[in-house]
């Protein structure tokens, strides 16, 4: 339950009022407070620091000494030498009373990842600006990450006895997200308990009572005041999202959603939670309806359409995920929205138009992904060398992927798979097992190339070393189901150790029981040890989970075995339909001296 509901926690309400103070030990400037980058002129900085907007300033008259101070401490700090210019902005602030001078100083401290420094200048930010929303915040921002609470703890009473009664929700949500960071969460969670404590009769005080509790492990607790404030306001979407979180109860959580939810069917975060939950408890047919119920009341969320296009290719429905993902990304494209990335839709949408054979429609998509992800650009490119190939010019696409410049090794070693990838695929067995020779001597701990070179081996007749890559792969990730499957698809393929070949495929469909390539491969051992009834059961049932082109032909072959000639034909018929030149179905076809 903790993972489930890390997206949920108090919803979009904490994400517009949550502050991110910096790290202690490498603290940061937030983005509006950055130092003059090389180049800017210092009086212009100079000017920025003398002329905020919006602050009450002190008296200050700005002398050619003060003037000249001023300039040389910005200088100073544009060449690197942030603690000379530190002091001295420091030393000025004081002598002039100046909240602008202070509060440069803590920029500057920031920016040089200096904690202590860039407390002390806060503090003094907050002494000469005792109003500023913007010192405290920053000031509480650092002092809860230390060891002693004890000063945050008068600022967080203090902000909560000033705040308006409408406002004052918002400012314990404040407050919880500040002291989430503290390290000692059970002294972070009794400071909140003292400070809320008069504030007991609001449904926000128990809410961040709730999760701080249950921050500092405290579940009976969290639990018994989550319950209270869903008690105080029973519609609240807020108070049944804690609720879910803090019950750590899957059962639970659904039943009070499903209730929630009846009783308050337009309670959208609700109901977005519920659907990821239901996603995440493989529920997908459930979480189906809750996100198509959310698409009547949004035809344009653009969460909503892609969730809805992944379960549709998860449930083999490509036609609907192809129409989800279509209005995703015409909805990106109509309002761009910085924190969503159409470009994984458009690759999702090539490999849908890829499946149905249209390849010249599936590089158009390809062609328009223009993404400032770097590994998704990667993806991008090594799937247009992947159609390239596929259209038939396996040199072309051979030549795009040299051309592609890998970020690490990791991808080094993706572009040398995909390459032994496309040669085999075009029947050049002998090039595909001597790159990948070569591929697995430079990257010997890479089991995704340790499998291809095993497929590559075996096309060559070497199913010795076939053997040995696959028992490497296995070594180095025990839970590769692909690996067993492997060796046990091609022990039983050859007709040989069948029952090693039987517990072999038998471990990988523990691993992945849905699988329907494993099960075929399963269909196919129980063929090849005489059980024609379980065959027909597992491969019945594989093929109707994915239609592929060779279980249809192991599936025909079982069906001919046992004396229904017809059901084996179209079988292969269709098989033929989808792939006229698939090696499984023209061997099997020749093996049993039968043509269609």
């Amino acid at each position: 339950m903790k993972n489930a509901f890390a997206i949920v926690t108090l919803s979009a309400l904490l994400s517009a009022c949550a502050v991110a103070p910096p790290k202690q030990n490498a603290p940061e400037a937030p983005p509006a407070e950055t130092p003059p980058a090389a180049g800017t002129n210092a009086a212009d900085s100079l000017a920025a620091t003398l002329h905020p907007q919006g602050e009450t300033l002190p008296p200050v008259e700005l002398t050619s000494d003060l003037f000249y101070k001023l300039t040389k401490a910005e200088l100073d700090f544009k060449r690197g030498q942030w603690q000379s210019a530190y002091v001295s902005m420091m030393v000025l602030a004081q002598q002039t009373r100046d909240p602008r001078l202070a509060r440069r100083s803590a920029e500057m401290a920031l920016a040089a990842k200096q904690g202590n420094e860039a407390l002390a200048a806060i503090r003094l930010w907050r002494e000469l600006a005792p109003d500023s929303d913007e010192a405290a915040q920053y000031f509480l921002g650092f002092s809860v990450l230390g060891d002693d609470l004890a000063e945050s703890e008068a600022v967080f009473a203090e902000r909560l006895k000033a705040a308006p009664a409408v406002a004052r929700g918002v400012v314990m949500f404040q407050m919880q997200q500040f002291l989430l960071r503290a390290r000692d969460k059970a002294a972070a969670f009794a400071l909140m308990d003292r400070v809320v404590a008069p504030y007991g009769s609001t449904m926000e005080a128990h809410l961040v009572l709730a999760q701080g509790a249950y921050a500092a492990g405290d579940n009976e607790r969290a639990v018994a005041e989550a319950r209270r404030a869903l008690e105080l306001r029973p519609e609240s979407e807020l108070a049944v999202l804690t609720m879910a979180q803090v019950l750590q109860d899957v059962d639970a959580a659904n039943r009070l959603f499903s209730g929630f939810l009846e009783r308050n069917p337009h309670a959208k975060e609700v109901r977005a939670a519920w659907a990821r939950m239901l996603v995440e408890q493989k529920q997908y047919d459930k979480a189906r309806t809750q996100f198509e119920t959310l698409l009547k009341e949004q035809p344009d969320n653009a969460g909503t359409l892609y969730a809805l296009g992944i379960m549709s290719m998860q449930s083999g429905d490509m036609a609907r995920a192809e129409d989800y993902f279509k209005r995703y990304v015409a909805v990106l494209e109509k309002s761009p929205d910085g924190e969503r990335d159409p470009s994984k839709a458009l690759l999702l949408l090539a490999q849908i138009a890829e499946e149905r054979r249209d390849l010249d429609g599936a590089l158009a998509l390809i062609d328009r992904i223009d993404s400032d992800d770097a590994r998704l650009w990667f993806t991008a490119r090594v799937k247009r060398a992947h159609l390239i190939a596929r259209k038939g010019n396996t040199d072309d696409a051979i030549k795009q992927l040299h051309d592609i410049t890998a970020a690490d090794p990791a991808e080094q070693a993706e572009l040398l798979q995909t390459e032994g990838q496309l040669l085999r695929d075009a029947g050049r067995s002998g090039e595909a097992f001597m790159l990948l020779s070569d591929a697995v001597g430079r990257f010997p701990e890479s089991p995704d190339l340790l499998y291809d070179f095993a497929l590559a081996a075996e096309k060559m007749g070497k199913t010795e070393e076939m053997e040995q890559a696959l028992r490497k792969v296995m070594a180095v990730v025990p839970d590769n189901h692909h690996a067993y499957n492997a060796l046990g698809y091609s022990l039983a393929e050859r007709g040989v150790r069948l029952n090693e070949a039987y517990e072999l495929i038998d471990k990988a469909l523990k691993m992945a029981p849905g699988d329907p390539y494993i099960m075929d491969s399963m269909g196919w051992v129980q063929f090849r040890l005489g059980r024609l009834k379980e065959a027909e059961t597992m491969l019945r049932q594989a093929y109707a989970l994915r239609s592929d082109p060779e279980i249809a032909v192991h599936l025909g072959e079982v069906l001919w075995h046992k004396g229904d000639k017809a059901g084996a034909e179209k079988l292969w018929r269709e098989a033929s339909a989808k792939d006229p030149k698939n090696d499984a179905l023209r061997s099997t076809l020749a093996r049993l001296n039968t043509s269609l």
